[in-house]
């Protein structure tokens, strides 16, 4: 693959991921707190049955798409009761601070070889969360030159404008940067809608059936080999 100028970056579960507050047992704390029982055994099927909801028709980011999502999971969980939306717009409001999330132990590392080699690092995020304040956070200060939230934007991944907004920010073109995330759908097939090169981060277990070529990666720390790059950090 050619060097890129630039690197985009899906956020959640790409280069952060959840703590026990979005877990199932922190499903069940908040939850307790409206009246509602659920079973945190039963949170991971829930959560599956939940996602096609976040594949909206018009791709606009509507917070409205996100509550329900989250009182789907409640409702998969047991939950029933006129306190699961109120649950849910708990943990959705929740969603949006650094402090519940983690950064993933070879994020540092990458981005700081990108921004050591040239590479511009950018995000590009599905979500209602500070991506301004997200370097500040998790200590990547100067790292990241560029960030787009759907929330921000008005758009969802994979629409294409998403993406281009995001190309424009950068001032690079499609076939300059790559992006780099753990949604085939989201994050490959918007990305290639542009045209850009995109890599999935499969972290755990074996990767989807990818088809038409997509690279998938386990780690970013696949990427210094991948983009040939030179620094020793």
């Amino acid at each position: 693959m050619a060097r890129p100028a630039a690197v985009f970056f899906d956020v959640d579960f790409t280069l952060i991921h959840p703590g026990p507050r979005f877990q199932g047992t922190g499903y069940r704390v908040t939850c307790a707190r409206y009246g509602v029982t659920v079973d945190p055994e039963r949170f991971d099927a829930a959560v599956t049955l939940a996602l096609p909801l976040l594949d909206s028709a018009d791709q606009l980011y509507d917070a409205r798409l996100f509550v329900t999502f989250t009182s789907r999971i409640i409702e998969g969980m047991g939950g029933v009761g006129a306190g699961v939306e109120a649950a849910a717009r708990e943990i959705y409001d929740a969603w949006a601070e650094h402090h519940h999330f983690s950064l993933y132990d070879d994020v540092p590392g990458a981005l700081r070889r990108l921004h050591h080699d040239g590479i511009r690092v950018g995000l590009i995020s599905n979500t209602h969360r500070c991506l301004a304040s997200f370097e500040s956070h998790f200590e990547l200060d100067g790292l990241i030159a560029v960030t787009v939230s759907s929330s921000e934007h008005g758009f969802m991944k994979p629409h294409p404008r998403i993406f281009q907004a995001a190309l424009d920010r950068m001032q690079v073109r499609a076939d300059q940067a790559v992006m780099v995330g753990d949604s085939l759908t989201h994050d490959v097939a918007g990305a290639r809608l542009v045209g850009m090169r995109a890599i999935l981060l499969a972290r755990g277990g074996a990767p989807p059936a990818t088809g038409d070529g997509v690279e998938v990666i386990r780690s970013l720390d696949e990427l210094e080999p991948l983009f040939n790059l030179k620094s020793e950090i």
